[in-house]
């Protein structure tokens, strides 16, 4: 399913006092809500017509959406949509090195060395390593696994565009990454944001699905927030 596609069928939040629930596309099914840290919450869903193990993730602001992303069974990401900056990117077809869940739970140590396309800023190249720390984390009765990461980005001609390094978390049963506390340097600045979550909610529970944000909203940022936003899938 193609992202403009998504988009247009994804119902927006009524607005008034009634409690806003985030409106999925027909034929997709959310089965998780995380409240983060760094004034963010995101959903995660599956979608009829995908691959076997795609899942995808929107994450919202106090200001609406800010990312909505698509990952495979490996955790590559497939493709992702920036709203804030108004792009997209796809991951090339045949990646040097596969990023790869599986190869992180069996050896502590994952590889990365990939391209994605895009139409509005052309080719970006992702090079990183995932490790895991061997210490698990019990966050709002979850049970996750720690790791260290480091990810630096360039341009189809090897111009240094960012470089990101920090801890993150995964799960196991979900077969994806959390995010957690990092930093990113570009030439121009750099900025530590903390996306740690603190809730995990399910079907049924009380702020399933809910647009509004909870945890660390009006905090000074150290970059703008539009800066902050364009690394929203990155820490």
């Amino acid at each position: 399913m193609r992202v403009g596609a998504i988009l247009g069928a994804m119902i927006l939040p009524a607005t008034g006092l009634v409690a806003q629930e985030f409106g999925l596309p027909a034929g997709c099914t959310a089965y998780l809500t995380v409240q983060n840290q760094s004034c963010a919450v995101e959903h995660h869903f599956t979608c009829e017509g995908d691959a076997d193990g795609t899942q995808r993730r929107v994450s919202l602001s106090e200001d609406g959406m800010t990312y909505m992303g698509q990952i495979d069974a490996e955790t590559q990401w497939l493709q992702s949509y920036q709203p804030l900056s108004g792009y997209t990117e796809v991951l090339e077809s045949n990646p040097q090195d596969r990023a790869s869940f599986p190869g992180l739970i069996a050896t502590g140590v994952d590889t990365y060395d990939f391209q994605t396309r895009s139409a509005e800023i052309g080719t970006t190249r992702y090079v990183g390593r995932d490790t895991l720390t061997g210490q698990r984390v019990e966050i709002d009765g979850v049970m996750l696994e720690e790791t260290t990461y480091n990810l630096t980005a360039y341009t189809a001609d090897g111009v240094l565009l960012w470089q990101s390094e920090g801890r993150e978390y995964i799960s196991r049963d979900w077969r994806m990454f959390l995010s957690g506390k990092g930093r990113v340097t570009t030439p121009s600045d750099s900025f530590v944001r903390d996306s740690t979550p603190v809730e995990f909610i399910f079907p049924g529970e009380a702020g399933f699905l809910s647009t509004k944000p909870k945890y660390g909203c009006g905090v000074m940022m150290s970059a703008a927030p539009a800066l902050q936003e364009f690394f929203n899938d990155y820490i």
